[in-house]
């Protein structure tokens, strides 16, 4: 707080008290004082007003000082309102008041749309899990039923059955500490579930995949890292040259500090000035505008919340009509209390 602008405020106290000193003064010219008596009682007057001022600016300026500084230090300035002291003036005291009275507000504010928010999350959930058995009954049908139809609506199915179970994962996706466990997992234990998965569409579009040096343990919770590589493989197998054999290049390095997976892909590749965009909710850059409309952008943004989540680094690069790799950084993590499964 300037001194001058805590002056601007006392402007009309100074001015009531420069008044009230006139009217001293013309008392004094009317009895028969001596000089120094009439140029001691102003001074005096004036001395203790502007002392009490400097006192209380003081006061003041030292409260609102550290009022700032513990704001500058917080990353979540609304937890303010428990740091900040009491104040001895009566203004610091209203001060402290009003800021618990909305920091009161707000956490009340803030956990009815909590609630909400939970109480919408274990629908979807609870409707994804329902969905799942007429899709999975459908499923069965079409195997039982193999034909030139039923492969179509095989395809198709499982197209749902992936988008279902990406709504399962955004839904999850900002409670992800409740949901997940950190364990010793196998990498090629987990990059086989995930090829299973797409063996389908891996035998149709003959896909090669050529698999290297993943037989390597990583600190992390496998269900999520399934999640992650199915939606880097499927982007690989959306993107893909039709013209050419694709290929994907899966290989795992260890290093002293980290393990880097490797994903890479002989497909389409992404614009040079679009890769930076890629992990942004709703990005669908040209590939997906231009060859696949219905693509929704939430794919790689899923991939970098969770992988931000679980404390792993995700990386990617691309050449234009040539390839795309993406890389997860695991760290070895020392401090982690793994358990063996």
């Amino acid at each position: 707080m300037k001194f001058t602008s805590f002056l601007k405020d006392k402007i009309l106290q100074i001015v009531l008290l420069f008044c009230a000193l006139g009217t001293i003064q013309i008392f004094l010219i009317i009895y028969d004082l001596g000089i120094y008596i009439k140029i001691y009682i102003p001074l005096v007057i004036l001395l203790a007003y502007f002392v009490g001022i400097l006192v209380e600016y003081y006061i003041k300026n030292k409260y609102y000082k550290k009022l700032y500084e513990t704001l500058d230090k917080l990353e979540e300035k609304y937890l303010v309102a428990e740091l900040l002291n009491g104040a001895s003036f009566a203004e610091g005291k209203i001060l402290k008041d009003t800021i618990e009275q909305i920091d009161k507000s707000m956490h009340e504010n803030v956990n009815k749309y909590k609630y909400l928010q939970e109480d919408y999350k274990e629908y979807i959930e609870m409707w994804i899990h329902e969905i799942k058995i007429p899709l999975a009954t459908s499923k069965m049908i079409v195997e039982n039923n193999k034909n030139d139809i039923t492969k179509n609506i095989d395809e198709e199915l499982e197209k749902i059955e992936n988008y279902i179970e990406q709504a399962l994962y955004y839904a999850r996706s900002n409670t992800v500490e409740k949901d997940y466990i950190i364990r010793k997992s196998n990498l090629k234990d987990i990059i086989n579930e995930v090829i299973l998965k797409n063996k389908t569409a891996f035998i149709q579009e003959k896909i090669l995949i050529d698999v290297k040096d993943v037989n390597v343990n990583v600190n992390t919770d496998s269900k999520w890292i399934v999640f992650i590589l199915n939606q880097i493989i499927q982007n690989s197998i959306k993107y893909r040259k039709k013209e050419v054999q694709s290929k994907i290049e899966i290989i795992a390095k260890v290093n002293k500090e980290n393990i880097v997976l490797h994903i890479k892909d002989n497909g389409l590749g992404i614009k040079k000035g679009e890769v930076e965009r890629v992990f942004e909710k709703g990005f669908t850059g040209t590939n997906g505008r231009m060859l696949n409309k219905k693509s929704t952008g939430i794919g790689l943004y899923l991939c970098k919340k969770l992988c931000d989540k679980l404390g792993i680094k995700i990386e990617l690069s691309s050449i234009y009509n040539c390839s795309t790799e993406v890389r997860l950084v695991f760290p070895n993590s020392s401090y982690i209390n793994l358990t063996e499964m």
